[in-house]
């Protein structure tokens, strides 16, 4: 059967090197982002690569009229429709604290947007009985740090929706991957002071399609982020408000 991913936040690193995984295998995919020019010339390099189908179609969070072209696309495709969201924004937390103001773009970029989408195609997943989710959020959204913490809220609540989503679609036959990156090479994170352990783009896709194979729930990539994390979570908040990490 036919498969075909709206990607949502398509001209982001991790979102391209997925895509022409996706394309390799025939997929369908539909770039879906603000700046259509650039994902013209994804979407024609996807068509080389044997994408069933490559188009485009405007995608910004903070509008919720791309909802309804988005959908509407979404009923015209035959056979499997899924999508991946690798949409989000982080702009510097010492911004945010300066101007409060900031806090709801990054909300709406990081979950309530993409989050309108889905569930706007959760209907169409369930209908067809068949269709995946990939949510890409962070282990930001594991506890909250003196770095990021609006992000970290803004990914926590996008990781708990999913969960649901999950639970969901799980019983018309969907399936919803969440995706936790640690630190990656992309444009949201250029010029950040302190990063270690940076994975490439392409070997967050690897592990995502890995995933699909396996019918996996949540995934950490590269995989020692889960450590990590777990050590992190397990940091009494006595000591864990001291300290900078």
């Amino acid at each position: 059967m036919a498969e075909t991913w709206i990607i949502l936040g398509a001209s982001s690193s991790m979102a391209r090197a997925l895509v022409r995984r996706l394309a390799a295998r025939g997929d369908g995919v539909i770039l879906a982002g603000r700046e259509l020019a650039d994902l013209e010339r994804d979407a024609a390099d996807a068509r080389v690569r044997g994408a069933a189908v490559a188009e485009t179609i405007r995608f910004d969070a903070r509008d919720p009229a791309c909802l309804a072209p988005i959908l509407a696309r979404a009923e015209a495709c035959e056979g499997t429709v899924s999508a991946a969201v690798f949409v989000g924004s982080m702009p510097p937390q010492a911004e945010i604290d300066a101007d409060p103001g900031l806090i709801g773009g990054v909300v709406t970029d990081s979950f309530t947007g993409p989050a309108r989408v889905l569930q706007g195609l959760a209907p169409i997943i369930e209908a067809r009985g068949a269709g995946t989710v990939i949510g890409v959020g962070s282990v930001a959204g594991d506890r909250g740090r003196i770095g990021n913490y609006v992000y970290g809220a803004a990914k926590a609540a996008f990781a708990t929706y999913l969960s649901g989503l999950r639970n969901r679609l799980g019983r018309a036959g969907g399936h919803v991957l969440t995706v936790k990156p640690g630190f990656t090479d992309t444009a949201m994170t250029w010029g950040i002071e302190g990063m270690f352990l940076v994975a490439s783009p392409d070997k967050v896709a690897d592990d995502i399609l890995s995933a699909l194979e396996k019918q996996r729930n949540v995934i950490y990539t590269p995989v020692f982020w889960m450590g990590i994390m777990g050590i992190i979570r397990l940091i009494p908040e006595r000591v864990f408000k001291k300290l900078s990490v």
